[in-house]
């Protein structure tokens, strides 16, 4: 804006500024976080559906190996991919939109632009630009061809995919004159690209949708074997000189094609009628960390392709004294937990037997018991001083108590039914495949988002505790087909303090 050579009318327009200026400060930093939360939970949203739309694909390639199933899989093969295809189109121009609109908020080579532009956005999507109408067919075109894939997806989807093209209610008349006004108009420019992920996800979710309808024409998912995980056992972990030591190694979801090859120690090992492998050998002296090192070959099914794994069978042999120290609870010793211990002084009383941890605290609970509480996680040596013998040391590895994994009801994500969704008390914390008993943590706070079908603006908000009571009536009766949820920030209380966990997020059908 030039300025003008009349001393008033020139401060005026500096006021202008300065005022303009102000008002793009106002932008408020809890205001932007909050828009770049959410963006990032749209992001794992939008991955959780593409790994379902992935396993979708690899069954219909399953299917179209089956005779039974082939020419129907073929058909609505052809029906998912054209889906696909759409999406895939449109989710590229999406990202180019949001790249255009942080490079003109001045974009830099370490990704990080002005997030408070306000007019970065508008430039590009409403005046002068015409990217926010352009979008808007673009849109619009993808929910039609979407429809018009086969009648049946017509039939099904007509007033359920989640793309609403009404202009929203904004209570800025200036702003609410043209869809892409409403949504764009002097928004700054994280709000800018937080809408284009919302449309992103509303995109994805349809696409799911409709290929997840295609994928029930034909039949059941067809789930491929591709994950091996080696099974690798011990007669035991604490033996006396002259003790025989078994190893049983192997793979699990194996078959009568995909034999593995297990070498111990570099030893060539043979394969029993189940396909395992059995190492036997004799122990020598007193020795409180042995290590064998199993290698096992095997054939991945699902790829072609040679694979390997490598496990370290550990084990002690023990004194001839008999003294000995086991852990009651798990072969582990836990960071903020009690673990408790028995130690045997073998051949003399308890009395004459002084235990000592190297990693943290012991605590003696008399008759052979104690608590053990490591300090940090490796290994913790307890050295046993046993009167008119060598100290000897019993080496235990410590780790930290796994981070639990967020759930509502008995699910951690994926698909769910609206109403099973809304029947549910709110978020709890699973502890998976963690055999220390009694160990538990409990929410004490999340953030729900809602994008999708029911919610044509996208609607979060932050909730203190574990219950869904607080959002139920404003956000949780609102869910219904083609919504996408995302619980991010979710934040559970145990051993060890507060954690985060990671986020998870379910599309309701």
């Amino acid at each position: 804006m030039a300025l003008p050579k009349e001393p008033r009318q020139k401060m005026i327009n500096l006021m202008y500024l300065v005022l303009t200026a102000l008002l793009a400060l106002n932008v408020s930093a809890e205001i932007l976080n909050a828009f770049r939360t959410v963006d990032n939970s749209l992001g794992n949203a939008n991955t959780t559906i593409d790994k379902k739309n992935q396993q979708l694909f690899s069954s219909f390639d399953a299917l179209k190996n089956d005779p039974k199933t082939r020419e129907r899989a073929q058909l609505w093969g052809e029906r998912a991919n054209h889906a696909k295809e759409y999406s895939s189109t449109l989710i590229t121009y999406l990202e180019g939109l949001k790249l255009e609109i942080k490079k003109a908020a001045e974009l830099n080579p370490k990704g990080e632009y002005k997030e408070d532009d306000l007019e970065a956005a508008t430039r590009i999507m409403t005046s002068p630009g015409t990217k926010g109408e352009e979008l808007l067919k673009k849109l619009s075109d993808f929910k039609a061809n979407l429809l018009a894939i086969d009648d049946s997806v017509n039939l099904q989807f007509k007033d359920q995919l989640p793309i609403d093209l009404k202009i929203p209610v904004s209570k800025n008349e200036a702003s609410n004159k043209s869809w892409s006004s409403a949504y764009f108009n002097m928004t700054p420019a994280i709000a800018a690209v937080t809408i284009l992920s919302k449309f992103e996800n509303d995109v994805k979710n349809s696409e799911a949708m409709v290929v997840d309808f295609c994928h029930q024409q034909v039949g059941a998912v067809a789930f491929v074997i591709d994950q091996y995980q080696a099974l690798v056992g011990q007669n035991s972990n604490y033996l006396m000189p002259g003790g025989e030591l078994l190893i049983t190694a192997g793979i699990g979801a194996f078959n009568s094609n995909s034999k593995p090859v297990v070498t111990v120690d570099g030893q060539s090992v043979p394969l029993n009628a189940n396909g395992v492998a059995e190492y036997k050998s004799t122990v020598g002296g007193p020795n409180p960390n042995v290590v064998k090192k199993v290698h096992i070959v095997y054939v991945n099914q699902a790829t072609g392709l040679q694979e390997s794994k490598d496990v370290d069978v550990k084990y002690a042999v023990g004194s001839p004294t008999g003294a000995s120290v086991s852990a009651d609870d798990v072969k582990v010793l836990y960071v903020d937990l009690n673990n408790h211990l028995s130690i045997n002084g073998g051949n003399v009383g308890s009395e004459k037997v002084q235990a000592s941890l190297d990693n943290g605290t012991l605590d003696n609970l008399g008759n052979g018991k104690y608590v053990a509480h490591p300090a940090k996680p490796g290994e913790a040596n307890i050295t046993l001083d046993i009167a008119g013998q060598q100290p000897q040391k019993f080496t235990f590895k410590v780790k930290s108590v796994p981070d639990p994994v967020g759930i509502v009801g008995n699910n951690k994500g994926g698909r769910m039914r609206v109403n099973e969704f809304k029947a549910q008390f709110g978020v709890g914390a699973l502890l998976e495949n963690f055999v220390f008993e009694g160990v538990k943590f409990k929410v004490v706070g999340f953030t729900i988002v809602c994008t999708g079908n029911g919610f044509p603006q996208l609607k979060f908000a932050d909730v203190a505790g574990d219950s869904f009571d607080p959002v139920r009536g404003t956000i949780i009766e609102q869910t219904r087909p083609g919504t996408t949820v995302v619980i991010d920030n979710i934040k559970a209380s145990g051993p060890g303090g507060t954690r985060t966990l990671p986020p998870i997020a379910f599309n309701l059908f």
